[in-house]
């Protein structure tokens, strides 16, 4: 994946059962828990290229959120911050080879960043 594609997109739902069972008939995604991520069912498209995780809806999250691959989140972040833009949640680790950050653009849309390898 080249860095700056959509590489991830979650979804808050209020029943993760009744969510996963909605896309899965909707669009044919493949839906399971991940070791590792419990309470967190990923979803993969048919193509085998998209996917993402269905998560629990909360009051910081109640809309889709797109992950763009970055190379370097610190310096998305530098350079959101001085275009207009704040950040949402910092930098924070999901496995030792990979993180995510949530910036903000200057009309108030979250934008999830991703660094580093989804193989361990």
């Amino acid at each position: 994946m080249a860095h700056g594609d959509i590489t991830h997109i979650d979804i808050p739902v209020s029943d993760l059962a009744k969510g996963a069972e909605f896309y899965s008939g909707l669009f044919g995604w493949q839906i399971a828990e991940v070791e590792g991520f419990a309470g967190y069912p990923m979803w993969a498209a048919p193509n085998g290229i998209s996917g993402g995780g269905l998560a629990p809806r909360s009051d910081g999250f109640t809309e889709p959120r797109s992950y763009v691959e970055v190379d370097s989140i610190d310096d998305v972040i530098a350079k959101a911050e001085a275009s207009g833009g704040s950040v949402a949640m910092p930098k924070e680790n999901i496995t030792a080879k990979s993180w995510w950050a949530v910036i903000v653009d200057p009309d108030g849309n979250h934008i999830g960043l991703f660094e580093g390898t989804t193989s361990e």
